[in-house]
């Protein structure tokens, strides 16, 4: 399968690509009934003043970027990076710059977006390679693929439970690509406000790394525009007033800024997971998908 995918996305041109893939996603709405549940459920905790129609649209265009992602993922692992240039734009990622000339490091938060895999890799062709927390795969033919096609370019990976080396990469000076957007549930997590949503369970990871590091945290994205092209911003250094010592505050204080990032394209964000699923009271959860 990995073979198929890395020859279509390697002879086709790429609007032919992104067109085929965002039809797959279109043409899976009709299987995958479970998954469009969730999406509209998010859709309506995170934005209840939408209307029913409102929320249905918001659902068919994500269902067709997930499907696209499909391909974006086959772009990010097989393309050559002479082909993955075009269609990659440094829109302003000035700030992180600046910080790797002083030696300073840098906890790169991002959000789980569609084309996350595109994102990863761009930064390191436009020269801004890190370290990406992962999970190997339990498939060694899968995790072979994985890990060489994230490593590309000069990105690396970090195991996602090893904190001991995170924080010493970002001593050192390095980038660690960090994704604090999505729910891992109550371990080492509180409850904050995300958007409309007052209590969804938010990492405490950020606040243990910046604290323990003394980095600087800018939040960054990769959305693909209208024009079919990858927009790189990392353009805020957030640090300076964030509450590092109070895991509460410091939660809601960069969900605030998760959402920013989302909604310059809520439609390519993963609202197929179920980022609601846990209460203060752990025995209700999931009560909010039924």
């Amino acid at each position: 399968m990995f073979g198929l995918l890395a020859l279509l996305v390697n002879i086709l041109p790429y609007p032919l690509i992104l067109k085929a893939g965002r039809q797959l996603g279109a043409f899976s709405k009709r299987f995958a009934k479970k998954r469009v549940h969730i999406a509209t459920r998010n859709f309506e905790l995170a934005f209840p003043e939408k209307s029913p129609e409102e929320v249905r649209q918001l659902v068919d265009e994500n269902l067709k970027n997930t499907g696209a992602a499909l391909m974006e993922t086959g772009i990010a692992w097989f393309w050559p990076t002479w082909r993955l240039k075009r269609i990659l734009i440094d829109k302003d990622t000035q700030v992180v710059r600046k910080h790797g000339e002083n030696g300073k490091g840098v906890l790169l938060c991002c959000v789980h977006a569609l084309n996350l895999e595109i994102t990863a890799r761009a930064c390191a062709v436009i020269g801004l390679s890190g370290y990406g927390v992962y999970r190997p795969h339990k498939n060694p033919a899968y995790e072979f693929i994985q890990y060489r096609g994230r490593t590309r370019n000069g990105n690396k990976l970090i195991y996602r439970r090893d904190l001991k080396r995170m924080i010493r990469i970002l001593r050192q000076g390095h980038r660690l690509f960090y994704l604090p957007d999505q729910d891992y549930g109550h371990n080492k997590s509180v409850f904050v406000p995300f958007f409309a949503v007052e209590n969804a369970c938010t990492t405490t990871g950020t606040s243990i790394l910046a604290y323990t590091s003394r980095c600087a945290i800018v939040p960054g994205s990769g959305f693909r525009n209208d024009a079919g092209k990858y927009e790189i911003i990392a353009d805020q250094s957030i640090e300076e007033n964030y509450p590092q010592k109070d895991e509460v505050a410091a939660a809601a204080y960069m969900n605030k800024y998760m959402e920013a990032i989302i909604m310059r394209a809520p439609e390519q964000w993963m609202w197929i997971h179920k980022r609601f699923k846990s209460n203060p009271d752990s025995s209700l959860n999931h009560q909010r998908y039924l």
